[in-house]
């Protein structure tokens, strides 16, 4: 067979392709799309925000990781979901941004979590190729590392109680305008409950006059950032990250996509995440990760042979969010400091409620419970931050403890 005939081949399937997917975006597809890509484009937008302000990263830094996240995330979502025709959303590990914020609080710096990033995108990538993930995954006690992610998450809540106290009426505005969508199924079912608090927080910013500076550049401009590596971050940051991605995030994604009839290829899943978030990293963007609730949404509905053309929507969408990025970002980030807050806090609330209920509702609930109180302490110890402290305190107690448990859960 010539060259030509190659061509003319790739060509057709091309082709043959594209009027697949135009023929599977139907209502329900373009809905299930953009309400995926509401979610991930308002709380979890809102953990970025409040983890970079918190660690004082300058604008353009926090633009240039949403615009990475979004736009090669979006690309990676679209090229896998049309190649194995099932749903797969990528996105962000939020547990792992929570993690970013922790160890810079502790004193590293951003080239070095720059460095944490490449450094868990390598250790993916091998664990991959060694075809050893779901024997991983399985090594780990979910209890244990769901704690781990309440015990980081928790300050969302309580900065959530602090902008109530601090500012009433724009923070409670908010909350109110969460709990009544989410009192509501069917609405909440269109309207994302984080969006309508985003919307109303708006409108109350607007009604008192407060500057919102949308003027600037709006389209994206990559800050790229040179890695420095270290190997405390490697245990504090990379270590953690790789977890979340692959115990908590890789596998809420496996379960959202096996319940819906699908069958995630976790290897060939593990290696993408690795790849993405390694081309990633210096834009300084989270680590890559399927992203459960996403692919929830993207499969809600609609004939599963067709999910995959929701997912593509999702991907298209964050693709033209992502280029976007700096004007986003600047608007949000003038608002004031308790609408930053009140929105990751509710944008965390059922991840933190699903965080506790799995950590201490099942077995190896003694461990979970050490592995909450010692990554809450923020203690350092070897310049290690405490959310590796807590996952070794909690298998060690989980060993001492619940050892036939262990011994019950080991891969054959």
């Amino acid at each position: 067979m010539s060259v030509d005939d190659l061509t003319a081949r790739e060509l057709s399937d091309a082709v043959a392709a594209q009027r697949t997917l135009r023929a599977d975006l139907g209502r329900h597809e373009l809905l299930n799309g953009l309400i995926g890509f509401l979610f991930s484009a308002t709380g979890p937008v809102a953990v970025i925000l409040a983890v970079g302000r918190s660690a004082g990263l300058e604008p353009k830094v926090v633009a240039s990781w949403v615009a990475g996240v979004f736009v090669l995330n979006g690309l990676l979502t679209i090229v896998t979901s049309l190649v194995t025709r099932q749903p797969l959303a990528f996105f962000w590990t939020i547990p792992g941004t929570v993690v970013v914020g922790q160890a810079m609080s502790a004193g590293t710096t951003w080239p070095e979590v720059v460095g944490g990033f490449i450094m868990a995108a390598v250790l993916m990538v091998l664990l991959s190729l060694s075809g050893q993930v779901e024997r991983v995954m399985r090594l780990l006690p979910m209890p244990v590392v769901m704690a781990m992610v309440a015990g980081v998450f928790l300050h969302f809540g309580t900065d959530l109680v602090e902008a109530i106290n601090h500012d009433v009426a724009l923070a409670g505005a908010m909350v109110g305008a969460f709990v009544a969508v989410s009192a509501l199924p069917t609405l909440a079912r269109w309207v994302p409950p984080v969006l309508a608090a985003l919307v109303v927080g708006v409108v109350v910013v607007l009604g008192r006059g407060s500057p919102v500076h949308a003027s600037g550049r709006w389209l994206v401009e990559p800050a790229w950032q040179a890695p420095v590596f270290h190997v405390p971050v490697f245990v504090e940051l990379a270590v953690p990250l790789v977890i979340t991605v692959i115990v908590v995030q890789n596998g809420q994604g496996m379960a959202v996509l096996q319940a819906a009839g699908h069958r995630p290829p976790m290897d060939r899943i593990t290696f993408a995440c690795g790849v993405a978030s390694l081309v990633a990293a210096p834009l300084g963007a989270a680590s890559t990760c399927l992203a459960g609730p996403t692919n929830a949404l993207v499969t809600a509905s609609g004939d599963r042979r067709r999910h995959y053309a929701a997912a593509v929507t999702c991907g298209a969408l964050a693709i033209s969010f992502g280029l976007f990025a700096p004007g986003m970002v600047r608007i949000i980030t003038t608002m004031p400091g308790a609408f930053v807050a009140a929105l990751g806090g509710l944008a965390m609330l059922k991840a933190l409620q699903g965080a506790f209920l799995t950590g201490f509702s099942g077995p190896f609930a003694t461990g979970a419970l050490v592995t909450f109180l010692v990554t809450v302490s923020d203690v350092t110890v070897l310049h290690i931050g405490s959310a590796f402290w807590g996952l070794v305190a909690g298998v060690v107690a989980c060993a001492l403890l619940d050892a036939e448990k262990l011994v019950e859960r080991r891969p054959a």
